[in-house]
């Protein structure tokens, strides 16, 4: 274990006792966990305290846990290169309450804020500008929930021929294929085809 982030995890715990922040450590990083009501407090703390200086923004990404209550994680991740260390803050939602935006702690929140929207449904409020980023305008539902249908729904595309955007059922592609997950280094125990020719 990294001692460095135990004491930082220390540190921020005991400075934001008050915002319920705890933290935990797995495979050497350190995370946080706070309340959604307390997570700009948080971030914005993370950023100005001496002792963390996280003042690179990375990510936000959501976590889709449908048989919870609060079925969202969302996670934050930052960097600090003054003390050459990540750190990732975790809050948990569900799909009516409202994550506030971090916009204005971390201006570069804003399209990542947007993304999780789009993709999982989670509200951010007081954000400049929540609408969809990635998906269609007409687009149905949130497409990285867990219990989002595989078919069922339209994809659109650019038809060069009709010179429109086109609606179009969803195709898959690549047929079903079955993978036995065994190590091409150890070999497998059946032949595959072209490799009769190297056993010569």
């Amino acid at each position: 274990m990294d001692e460095n982030l135990i004491d930082l995890g220390e540190h921020v715990a005991s400075e934001l006792q008050e915002r319920s922040v705890t933290y935990d450590m797995s495979h050497d990083e350190l995370t946080l966990h706070t309340d959604v009501d307390n997570i700009v407090d948080v971030l914005r703390f993370l950023r100005d305290d001496a002792s963390c200086q996280f003042v690179c923004f990375i990510d936000i990404c959501g976590v889709d846990y449908p048989a919870r209550e609060k079925r969202f994680d969302v996670v934050y991740h930052l960097l600090s290169p003054y003390q050459n260390t990540r750190v990732r803050v975790k809050v948990q939602t569900d799909e009516d309450t409202p994550v506030p935006s971090a916009v204005e702690v971390f201006p570069a929140a804003n399209w990542f804020e947007r993304e999780a929207f789009d993709l999982y449904g989670i509200l951010f409020s007081g954000h400049p500008d929540l609408r969809r980023i990635l998906t269609d305008y007409g687009f149905a539902g949130h497409p990285l929930r867990k219990d989002f249908p595989m078919t069922g729904h339209v994809e659109v595309r650019y038809d060069d021929e009709k010179k429109k955007v086109v609606y179009e059922p969803v195709k898959l592609v690549q047929e079903f294929r079955n993978f036995d997950y065994l190590s091409p280094w150890e070999g497998t125990e059946y032949e595959l085809p072209g490799d009769e020719k190297a056993k010569n």
